[in-house]
Formats: structure tokens, C-alpha cells, sequence
């Protein structure tokens, strides 16, 4: 858990992963949980020493950490003990061997998206990028979907995370989006201050969906006040089963007297997965063969499988903004059939 770093923000988000597991825990029929819990403080070397601290305490699997860095430091350490990693990072080049993400990942959602946008005849897509490290994986993760998915790259451009940035980026935006004949702009902007700037700016060139369909890679819908930004009105973006979620959150607040962490699913999601293999008495439930079954598990945010190389396939609902409100296109799946090996 990143608790222990003084930071206010990180110390609410263990405490929602604590609660969120221990809410796992006590919803999990007929399975009992031996559940230990270890402050890493963010730091890659104290989260080494305390998840060999639990393992030589008995743990059987760690469930953490947070960031890529501790994870992938901790997933090097457990493996001459044969212990797998089920981490709460969703950055898919930590994934593989013992290590597995929970976290949502930018593949999988560039996969859903692009996959809904060729059903709806929606083809030719310029990538636009932000030009620090998630924006690069993230433009990586389009380029990926647009390959798998048999769509087509027009082109892309990237810009620096800056007004005066994105201001000298719109136009080569506008530019390449008519020379290209782009039908599809697929934005990594995050939900920080970069995407309202970036679609309004966009808007007041003519760039607006629906004429171009304008997708996002981050959740538009976070925080509540976008919902009342037009320039984000008909755009599409991709998010866990919503009904599910506000379940959860609803339930969590009733216990704990405060709102959950947006993250704080994972532990559930983690938790929930050990348990159902361990309540169908499978002895390889902690092992790679039990977490990767074919029929996957259903999460807070809906279903999910995790994959032999340890990046993770989630069930998305693709959903947009109409008239201030958030509206489902596309409800996610209920089970892992169609979503292919």
C-alpha cells in the first residue's frame, strides 16, 4: 500500500485499498483470508523489503503495489520465490512473468474504443499525443488498437502539456485532420487541466464531435462540473459498468463515512479473484494457471480476465456527454466470451 508517504492524497488512497479489500474479504463466501497490510511510503526499496517481509511472514501472493517503479521492483524479487504480484499499476511494460496489472490499461481502452468506432464506420484516425511519458504510452497503446483492429493512422501529432504548447499544436491538428481525411481525432489528454484546454481550443477551430468524432483515452466524465463543458458534449470515451461501480462506492461510503478512492476497486477486484478461484477449491489458485482462466472474474467495474502476460482485459461500456449528462452507447459485456484468446 502507498501509505506512509505523508502525502494526504496517497494516504486516502490506502486507506480505500485496505477497506476495499477488507470489504472483499468479508463478501467472499465460504473463504477465509489471512490479510496483512505494508506501507511502502511510494519508495521502490521499502516496498522490496516489506513484501519479502510478508512473504516470509506466509504470504502466498502480494496484492500491490501501487506504482510501476515498486511493482516491477517488487515482481523481480519474488520471483526466485515463486510468488506472483497482482499490482494496482495499469502500465503494461511491468506486465509479464509473476507480475500482473489490475489497472486499467491505455491498450485495452484504445481497443474498445477503436473497436466500437469501426463497427459505427469509423476508420481513419489522427492520433493526438501529449508529449510526456503517459501521452507517448498512451499514443503507443492507438497506434496498437488501430493495427488490431483493422483501422486506419492517418497521422499524428504530439504537443507539449502547456497553453503555449497546445496553441502552436491546434493548427497542424486542424490542418492534419483535413488533409487526411480523418473521421476519428484520439486524444491522450489527461483529465487534468490539458483536456478542457485542448477541446476548447479544438471547438473554436470547428474541430467538435460529433462532425469529427473526437475519442479520449481518459475518463471525461471525472471530475462531475465537465459534464457542463459543451466543447466534451458527443465525444467518446470508455469506462468500468457504471451501475456496478456507484454500487460499490455507495457502499463503501456507508461504511467508512467517506467517498472511496477512484482506485480503490482494484483491491477489490484482486481480492475478489483469489477468492473465487479459492471457493472453487482450486490449489492453483495463487499460482499463474488459476489467474489467468479463460472465464476471468467479475470486478466492481464489471468483468475482467487476466492475461499469460500479465496485462489485463477489462469490459468497458463506451459512453459519451449529452446534455450535461453522462449517456451509455455501448454497455459493457457480461462475460469474457467474444473478447477472443
Amino acid at each position: 500500500m502507498p501509505g506512509g508517504s505523508g502525502s494526504q492524497d496517497l494516504e486516502w488512497l490506502a486507506r480505500s485499498l485496505r477497506n476495499a479489500a477488507r470489504m472483499a474479504a468479508a463478501d467472499a463466501e465460504g473463504v477465509s483470508f489471512d490479510l496483512r497490510f505494508y506501507d511502502t511510503g511510494g519508495s521502490p526499496q521499502t516496498a522490496v523489503v516489506q513484501a519479502n517481509a510478508a512473504v516470509d511472514a506466509g504470504a502466498q501472493i502480494i496484492l500491490g503495489p501501487l506504482f510501476a517503479e515498486s511493482a516491477n521492483a517488487v515482481g523481480h524479487a519474488m520471483m526466485p520465490r515463486n510468488v506472483n504480484v497482482l499490482t494496482f499499476s495499469n502500465n503494461t511494460q511491468i506486465a509479464g512473468g509473476n507480475v500482473f496489472i489490475l489497472g486499467n490499461s491505455f491498450d485495452n481502452i484504445a481497443d474498445r474504443l477503436v473497436s466500437y468506432g469501426t463497427r459505427q464506420g469509423k476508420h481513419n484516425i489522427l492520433i493526438v499525443a501529449e508529449n510526456d511519458v503517459a501521452g507517448q504510452l498512451g499514443g503507443r497503446a492507438i497506434e496498437n488498437a488501430i493495427t488490431r483492429n483493422g483501422a486506419h493512422l492517418t497521422g499524428r501529432v504530439d504537443h507539449p502539456i502547456s497553453i503555449s504548447g497546445i496553441n502552436a499544436a491546434a493548427p497542424m491538428i486542424v490542418q492534419a485532420t483535413g488533409s487526411s481525411h480523418a473521421d476519428v481525432i484520439f486524444l491522450t489528454a489527461n483529465n487534468q487541466a490539458v483536456l478542457p484546454y485542448l477541446t476548447d481550443t479544438l471547438a473554436r477551430d470547428g474541430i467538435r464531435s460529433p462532425d469529427i468524432q473526437v475519442m479520449g483515452l481518459t475518463r471525461w466524465d471525472q471530475p462531475h462540473d465537465r459534464l457542463r463543458m459543451p466543447q466534451l458534449a458527443e465525444g467518446w470515451f470508455a469506462i468500468p459498468n457504471p451501475g456496478l461501480l456507484r454500487q460499490f462506492e455507495a457502499h463503501y461510503a456507508r461504511l467508512h463515512n467517506e467517498p472511496p478512492h477512484q482506485l480503490a476497486s482494484l483491491a477489490y477486484d484482486g481480492l475478489t479473484a483469489l477468492a473465487s478461484l479459492a471457493g472453487e477449491g482450486r490449489v492453483d489458485a495463487m499460482t499463474t494457471g488459476g489467474l489467468t482462466r479463460q472465464a476471468g472474474f467479475s470486478g466492481i467495474g464489471g468483468v475482467f480476465r487476466l492475461k499469460g502476460d500479465g496485462t489485463i482485459q477489462r469490459g468497458l461500456a463506451v459512453a459519451t456527454i449529452r446534455n450535461g449528462q453522462l449517456v451509455i452507447l455501448d454497455a459493457a459485456p457480461r462475460s469474457m466470451r467474444g473478447f477472443g484468446s
